[in-house]
C-alpha cells in the first residue's frame, strides 16, 4: 500500500506531461480551417457529402474540421452527434489531408483561432427560419442553427454565429475550374480562419472525381473487430455473400419518384452520371421478392461453376425494414445455404461485414448501398446490383453470347 502511495503521484505527473505533450503539437494551421453540418439525411449522404467535403478541404488547402455524424434515434425528437471516429478511424485521413476531431479543434485551438466575436455562418444564399418573426428582409441570414439536426448539431459544441456570409456564386467543384483560386482569393485565411457552412460543402451523390477517397475512411479497430468476430463465429466457414434490402415504407415512398426522374439518389453508380449505361426504371429501386430470390439463386450458382474452391455456404442480409430471412432461408436450403443477420439491429457494423463480403449484392439507388461498393472497389472487391442489368437486357446479353 505505500509502495503505491508513492508511486501514484509520478504515475500523475506521466499522464500529465504525456497530455501536455500531446495537446501541444496542435498547432494552428496557418491556412485555416473548414466545418460543415452534415444535416442533409442519414449515414448514406452523410458519407457521399464527406468525401466532398474532404476533397473541398485539400482544395482549398485548409484543415478539415471531421463533424461527428449526425444520427436519429426512434423516439427523441433531437437529433444526436456521435464522435466522427467512434465509426472510423483519424489516421489514415490524413494519409490523404490535414484533418482534426471537432472536439479537439473546439477544446483545444477554437478560444484562439476562433473566438465567439467572431463566428460566421456561411451558406449560398439566405436560408429562410421556420420562425417567420425571425426573418428579417433588411438582415437576411444563413439561420444556421435553426431546426433539427441544425440546432443540436451546432449545440454539441457550444457554438453560436455572431453573423452570416453569403458565398455564392462560388461552388464547390474544385477539380474542373479555378475554384479553389478564387475561394483564397475572396476568404484568405489571415481575415478568415474558419469556413463554417450551414451544410455540407460538397454535392450529392458524390462527384465522380472523390469516390476513389474512399480509400481513406477505415473502420474504427472496435467495428474492424466487431465484423471479423461476427464473420468467424457466427457464419459457417466458407465465403458468403452480402445482400442489402432496402424495403422500409419510406423507401417505398421514394422509389415513386424514379418515373418523374433521370436520376435518383445515389443511381449514377450504376446507370453512370451521363446515363450511359441505362436509363432509370422502377425495378432497381424496387424489386419483388421473387426477383430478388432469383437473382441471389443465379449469383451463387455463378459463383459455384466460376470458383469451385471458394463455394458460397451462407448469405449475410442488412436491412432498414424486412430481411425475408424466412423466406430466403426456404429458397436456399436445398442448395445448403443458410441466412444470417445481425441479432440486433446496427448499420454500421451491417456496412463493416457488408464490405468484407465475398460478393455483394446491393441497391443502385441507395446511397448506403453506395458506400459498400465504394469501400469493395477500394479493395477489388466485386459488387452487384439488384436488378441490374434489367432481366431483358441480360437475357439478350447471354443469347447473343451464345450466338
Amino acid at each position: 500500500m505505500q509502495w503505491l502511495k508513492l508511486k501514484l503521484p509520478f504515475i500523475y505527473l506521466i499522464c500529465t506531461v504525456t497530455w501536455a505533450t500531446a495537446w501541444a503539437n496542435l498547432e494552428r494551421d496557418p491556412n485555416g480551417y473548414l466545418t460543415y453540418c452534415p444535416c442533409m439525411g442519414r449515414f448514406g449522404n452523410q458519407a457521399d457529402h464527406f468525401l466532398g467535403s474532404l476533397a473541398f478541404a485539400k482544395g482549398l488547402n485548409r484543415t478539415l474540421i471531421l463533424p461527428p455524424w449526425v444520427e436519429y434515434r426512434k423516439g427523441e425528437m433531437r437529433s444526436r452527434q456521435v464522435p466522427f471516429n467512434t465509426y472510423f478511424d483519424v489516421e489514415p485521413l490524413k494519409d490523404y489531408h490535414r484533418v482534426i476531431l471537432m472536439s479537439d479543434f473546439m477544446w483545444h485551438l477554437a478560444d484562439d483561432v476562433w473566438p465567439e466575436s467572431e463566428r460566421v455562418s456561411f451558406c449560398y444564399m439566405e436560408r429562410k427560419s421556420l420562425q417567420q418573426e425571425k426573418n428579417d428582409p433588411d438582415q437576411p441570414n444563413c439561420h444556421a442553427k435553426d431546426g433539427n439536426p441544425f440546432g443540436p448539431f451546432w449545440d454539441t459544441y457550444n457554438i453560436d454565429f455572431v453573423k452570416s456570409e453569403f458565398y455564392g456564386p462560388l461552388h464547390f467543384d474544385v477539380h474542373h475550374s479555378t475554384m479553389a483560386t478564387k475561394w483564397q482569393s475572396k476568404y484568405p485565411a489571415e481575415s478568415w480562419p474558419v469556413l463554417a457552412f450551414t451544410g455540407a460543402p460538397a454535392s450529392f451523390p458524390v462527384q465522380l472525381e472523390n469516390r476513389e477517397l474512399q480509400k481513406y475512411m477505415q473502420w474504427s479497430a472496435k467495428y474492424r473487430d466487431a465484423a471479423r468476430d461476427f464473420i468467424r463465429k457466427v457464419l459457417p466457414r466458407g465465403a458468403f455473400v452480402g445482400i442489402h434490402l432496402r424495403n422500409g415504407i419510406d423507401w417505398v415512398r421514394a422509389c415513386e419518384h424514379v418515373k418523374d426522374s433521370q436520376h435518383l439518389f445515389a443511381s449514377p453508380q450504376c446507370l453512370g452520371y451521363k446515363n450511359e449505361r441505362g436509363a432509370l426504371y422502377p425495378e432497381l429501386c424496387m424489386q419483388t421478392k421473387e426477383s430478388i430470390v432469383r437473382q441471389l439463386k443465379r449469383t451463387i450458382k455463378n459463383v459455384r461453376q466460376t470458383q469451385p474452391n471458394n463455394e458460397i455456404k451462407s448469405v449475410f442480409v442488412a436491412s432498414d425494414a424486412n430481411h425475408m430471412i424466412g423466406e430466403l432461408n426456404v429458397a436456399l436450403s436445398r442448395m445448403g445455404i443458410s441466412v444470417h443477420r445481425l441479432p440486433e439491429d446496427d448499420p454500421y457494423l451491417d456496412l463493416a461485414i457488408l464490405g468484407q463480403s465475398n460478393h455483394f449484392i446491393g441497391n443502385c439507388i441507395s446511397s448506403y448501398s453506395a458506400f459498400v461498393k465504394r469501400e469493395r472497389d477500394s479493395h477489388g472487391f466485386p459488387s452487384y446490383f439488384w436488378s441490374f442489368p434489367k432481366e431483358k437486357d441480360r437475357q439478350q446479353s447471354k443469347a447473343h453470347e451464345e450466338l
